[in-house]
């Protein structure tokens, strides 16, 4: 198994990157970075230089884009990704400049979240968010690199739907269990068979759905929510997953989350077998 955590491209910890990865015994990382301005040569070199220290690969970076970005169910479909159209122009500039980046480092795709994209393909919205994104995919794909969807704000047909539009043959997915139940919208082992096919790595995240019609779910420890990891990975298994699985719990760094991180690394390598 290939198992790692997240990492940021902070600005403060460039030379020690992956220090924290390297001290949890793991060697995968997906790399985030939120500001552009740092997607620099100077960065993406140290960045290489700090991947080879520590023995840490960069398997996927999670590109960013502007702000604002709320992560609710009010301002969340105004705000995220490529959908609210004011920031469109931008964002695809800024994911554009991710993709450089994450070539620059060695990495094979970029991730990111392309927003609530609306569900009724007949809504005059849905085609120029599906261009959009393609316009990315096309400009990933002419690096060599592949655009992978995070899920969360999109229903598992969605994202089936505009991969098969698009078929620009370098799309994939970056499967978060827990955003499809924080998120409401749908079951984890139930979206493997509706996109299984297209799952490139995935966030070993859980997490409780929504009991507020305004308000995401709450993330929680692997194993303490309504992700069943227990189905999910065997499930992956049989379709040939062979991608990472990046552990990602959204608490401080201290010793708390290294505790769950651990604990996750061994119910993972108890729940493949």
């Amino acid at each position: 198994m290939k198992i790692g955590t997240m990492s940021s491209l902070n600005p403060n910890k460039l030379d020690c990157l992956f220090d924290r990865i390297q001290g949890l015994g793991l060697h995968q990382t997906q790399l985030t970075g939120w500001d552009v301005s740092l997607f620099t040569d100077e960065n993406a070199e140290r960045v290489i230089e700090q991947s080879k220290r520590t023995d840490v690969r960069v398997c996927a970076f999670w590109a960013g884009y502007c702000a604002p970005r709320e992560w609710n169910f009010t301002g969340g479909p105004i705000t995220l990704g490529l959908v609210p159209k004011q920031y469109r122009q931008q964002r695809i500039g800024e994911l554009k400049k991710g993709a450089d980046f994450a070539k620059k480092i060695g990495a094979p795709a970029i991730i990111t979240h392309c927003g609530f994209i609306p569900e009724n393909m007949t809504d005059p919205e849905y085609a120029p968010v599906r261009d959009a994104i393609a316009e990315v995919a096309l400009y990933c794909k002419s690096l060599g690199l592949g655009f992978w969807f995070e899920t969360g704000q999109e229903t598992p047909v969605v994202l089936l739907r505009v991969i098969e539009e698009i078929a620009s043959g370098n799309m994939g997915i970056n499967l978060d269990p827990a955003n499809l139940i924080l998120y409401g919208k749908g079951n984890p082992v139930d979206a493997v068979a509706v996109f299984g096919k297209y799952v490139r790595n995935m966030h070993v995240k859980d997490g409780l759905p929504p009991t507020d019609g305004m308000k995401l779910g709450r993330e929680v420890q692997v194993g303490k929510g309504f992700v069943n990891f227990p189905r999910l990975l065997p499930r992956l298994k049989e379709i040939g997953f062979d991608g990472e699985f990046i552990i990602e719990r959204e608490i401080q760094e201290n010793d708390e989350q290294k505790r769950d991180i651990l604990e996750t690394v061994a119910n993972l390598q108890k729940w493949w077998q």
